[in-house]
């Protein structure tokens, strides 16, 4: 159920793949796009259909001068390599890499030289994606979904309205992921000006998750939080399933997570950010160099609030904060 929209409803009709767009170029040019997803097509579809939203708004059309080639790793990384290797093999003019980091990483890796376009990059100055916000400096830019502790700081205080009496916090990560050592950090600061203690726990991948909740358990986490990344992601449903399993509240940062089943999620309203990211594929297309165009930030944000699940906890959420939410599932 809706309670508050941000945004339009994004439309799409497109339904081929590889789509081809049109845009305001000169004649006789067919731009090409590499499109890199560590996800399956099915499952960042919507996505598409909002980066295709932003093409169209531009002036682009199915059949003329633009030509997207997709490449899909289906939840593996070790996928990404190959697939960003492919695009460069075929020689588009651009990559949009979406997700978290890994995908702008394995673009990088396979060329210095065309340009990428980011949709959604964690930290990527600490990430070492870009030199800078303001001057990336390579053949990287785009847009970041979170830039620092002051969203974490915020989800922090979200969770902490949701449970008051909550004093030790589990965080969920995946240690391969570059930027969550910098993120538990902010999380620390954030986390000692709210009172809570923190439990951090590795996991790199599914094997790894029974053993985590264990721990979790036995350190006594009241909650947990699931820091952002491709590789978790995939498996939020079962990161959900064992959360209910161990009565532990969850939350984390894209709103997929609370459609899983975690408790709480509040992060940068991801659909959008690849809307945006259109705007950088015209750009670059019309002459501007990754190198100048400054990395931009989120806009809009969502607070999504899952009762099924507070129910199923035995948790009564504040009335104070289901007036602020954007969407509740029940």
């Amino acid at each position: 159920m809706k309670r508050r929209e941000f945004i339009t409803l994004l439309g799409c009709t497109a339904a081929t793949w590889p789509l081809v767009a049109r845009a305001q170029q000169p004649a006789g040019r067919v731009y090409r796009i590499g499109y890199l997803s560590i996800l399956s097509r099915e499952q960042t579809l919507y996505l598409i259909k909002a980066f295709e939203e932003g093409l169209r708004s531009l002036g682009y059309r199915v059949g003329e001068n633009v030509a997207i080639e997709y490449r899909f790793a289906h939840g593996e990384m070790e996928r990404l390599p190959a697939l960003a290797a492919d695009l460069v093999r075929l020689g588009v003019d651009i990559i949009v890499a979406t997700g978290t980091n890994p995908t702008t990483v394995a673009a990088m890796k396979a060329t210095t030289t065309i340009p990428i376009v980011m949709t959604s990059g964690v930290d990527p100055v600490s990430a070492g994606l870009v030199a800078s916000l303001a001057r990336p400096g390579g053949n990287v830019t785009g847009l970041a979904a979170d830039t620092g502790g002051e969203i974490i700081g915020k989800r922090l205080e979200l969770l902490k309205e949701t449970l008051p009496n909550l004093s030790r916090l589990g965080i969920l990560f995946n240690p391969d992921g570059a930027p969550n050592r910098s993120r538990l950090t902010s999380m620390r600061d954030a986390a000692q000006a709210l009172g809570l203690t923190l439990v951090p726990v590795e996991a790199r991948g599914l094997d790894a998750l029974e053993q985590a909740f264990a721990i979790m358990v036995r350190e006594r986490a009241q909650a947990f939080v699931v820091l952002g990344d491709s590789v978790l992601f995939s498996y939020r449903g079962q990161i959900a399933e064992m959360a209910l399993r161990n009565r532990l509240p969850a939350a984390s940062y894209q709103k997929e997570y609370a459609e899983a089943g975690f408790l709480l999620t509040y992060g940068a309203d991801i659909p959008d950010l690849c809307r945006r990211s259109a705007a950088f594929v015209d750009k670059i297309f019309k002459g501007a160099k990754p190198a100048d165009l400054p990395v931009e930030q989120p806009t809009k944000f969502e607070l999504v609030i899952n009762l099924k699940t507070a129910k199923a906890l035995g948790l009564t959420v504040p009335p104070t904060l289901l007036t602020r939410v954007d969407e509740v599932i029940e």
